[in-house]
């Protein structure tokens, strides 16, 4: 065995560091982008905001243009980056149409209202229990272990090694403790399951007489009828009527399947649309939205310093470098997007004035191909930007929907505008004898669109619409679809045989096969 050196050639892509925060910076939401900027703004010094005025609608200030050359092609929005050691301007065109709040003009107490946690409502009520160290520290794990619902989704076993390393608690101890927790407020907390949950509140009723006792076995025996709707079967597995069914079923309806929920802290997120989409001068026109533009810009007194001593620091140096990188980037995200937007609205301004029944088949390919990218960056730059349009705020993504070919003539449907005709076709139904999917399968059928029925209850569950049957159980006073109950297995094993029998001697044209032997 021996060493030698060899000279290879061979070809790898290499990304720069520049390239990796494009790609990254393309993919992030308006509210993602803003703290991303904020981030750069806390850790370079090169990077300041700006204080200049908000820029007008993009909408109207496009309007001048149009109105000018009527025949000409809505220009992309073009954002120019102002850097003070390069154009020595100092014009700046990150602006944004509202300024930020000043911490110290923030009235005393807004914002800060203390909110109670499910943990914190718990703890509390065991204030007044006598319980020792030992057994507060096993009931605490518990609560700890609750989900945002108020279930406890750990086992017995999975508890004990949350505890410290040498606590003597045993399964019994746990157990205890879970009762101990489901016999707080509110009712249902501390449930392993959905059953348990529902029981756990029935428990807590009184004055229902013998409907809790129904509840009880259909939420802890046959939950997964009630969920179908079918009274028939229900009261035939308990041996009740039909009638003291119907009161459980009032009952359980009337119980909180997430006891937890109120005490979650769901805070509303506010989404910024990235594009705006405006119809002006009969063309529809897709520019940048004000407000997703970040007003920033490179420090002139850092920048002009180190312009005139190129031997500085080396710190700065590099800060700067990564300042300008930032603000290149931004600029090449936004007018990615605005071209990808503008594309988008020229292809689907049907959908745009007559809603989702004109919605047309587009792909993220058909996109990538008109403007000569890749279709992973149509992906990225659709990703959580949303377009502000007379309809109200649209997602990107939602713009681009599969094509179903009629095999006949040709002729092509989006799946969107299908979603929306079986939602009006549902919507114009007869309460009391909806519509099948087979019969929505037909009607489609009968206007050129041929889909599987199976394709039907894939879109309606999509839209989480009902099937045929609920819909019907749904109308007060209808009756729901008799269904008789399970006959015994050797006699549909009988018939089974009898019918093979029976086919067997039609075919051989005997009627002396038939005949019972003797």
């Amino acid at each position: 065995m021996h060493q030698s050196l060899q000279l290879r050639t061979s070809q790898h892509l290499t990304l720069s560091p520049q390239i990796v925060q494009a790609i990254r910076i393309l993919q992030l939401s308006a509210a993602d982008l803003e703290h991303e900027v904020e981030e750069a703004l806390a850790n370079n010094p090169l990077l300041e905001r700006t204080e200049t005025a908000p820029q007008s609608d993009p909408a109207t200030a496009s309007a001048g243009a149009v109105v000018e050359d009527d025949t000409a092609e809505p220009a992309p929005t073009s954002v120019s980056v102002s850097e003070g050691d390069e154009d020595g301007d100092g014009h700046d065109p990150w602006t944004s149409a509202s300024a930020k709040r000043d911490d110290d003009e923030r009235p005393i107490g807004e914002g800060y209202a203390p909110s109670v946690t499910l943990r914190d409502h718990l703890v509390a009520q065991l204030a007044g229990s006598r319980l020792s160290d030992h057994d507060r520290l096993v009931v605490e794990a518990v609560i700890d272990d609750l989900d945002d619902d108020g279930y406890l989704r750990q086992t017995t076993e999975e508890l004990l090694s949350t505890l410290p390393q040498g606590h003597p608690a045993g399964n019994g101890d746990v157990d205890v403790a879970i009762r101990l927790v489901q016999s707080l407020d509110p009712p249902g907390v501390g449930a392993r399951n959905l059953a348990e949950c529902l029981a756990l509140q029935l428990e807590r009723l009184d004055g229902a007489g013998g409907d809790i006792e129904v509840a009880k076995r259909i939420v802890r025996e046959h939950l997964d009828l009630l969920a179908l709707h079918d009274s028939a079967r229900l009261a035939h597995n308990l041996d009740v009527t039909e009638e003291a069914v119907r009161r459980a079923n009032i009952l359980i309806r009337k119980l909180n399947p997430r006891p937890g929920a109120q005490f979650s802290e769901s805070q509303a997120r506010y989404v910024v649309a990235d594009v705006i989409a405006r119809k002006v001068n009969g063309k529809w026109i897709a520019s940048i939205h004000p407000q997703a533009l970040p007003n920033i810009q490179i420090n002139h007194i850092y920048a002009d310093a180190l312009q005139r001593d190129r031997t500085g620091n080396g710190a700065l140096m590099r800060h700067l470098q990564e300042a300008r990188w930032l603000i290149r980037n931004v600029q090449q995200r936004f007018e990615t997007i605005q071209r990808v937007a503008q594309v988008i609205v020229d292809r689907q301004r049907r959908f745009l004035e007559l809603g989702e029944l004109a919605m047309r088949p587009l792909m993220l390919r058909d996109v990538a191909r008109e403007l000569g990218l890749h279709p992973s960056t149509i992906s990225r730059v659709t990703s959580n930007k949303y377009m502000e349009t007379p309809s109200g705020l649209i997602e990107l993504k939602r713009f681009f929907s599969s094509r179903l070919t009629n095999e006949e003539d040709g002729s092509s449907c989006s799946s969107t505008a299908i979603r929306a005709l079986i939602r009006e076709l549902i919507a114009a139904e007869d309460a009391r004898n909806p519509l099948s999917d087979v019969q929505i399968a037909r009607i489609l059928a009968s206007r050129s669109i041929k889909v599987a029925r199976r394709t039907v209850a894939k879109y309606r569950t999509a839209l989480r619409i009902a099937s045929v049957e609920a819909r019907r159980m749904s109308v007060p006073g209808v009756e729901p679809l008799r269904s008789s109950p399970p006959r015994p297995i050797a006699a549909l094993a009988s018939e089974r045989r009898w019918s093979k029998r029976k086919q067997q001697a039609q075919k051989l044209d005997a009627p002396g096969v038939l005949a019972p032997s003797v």
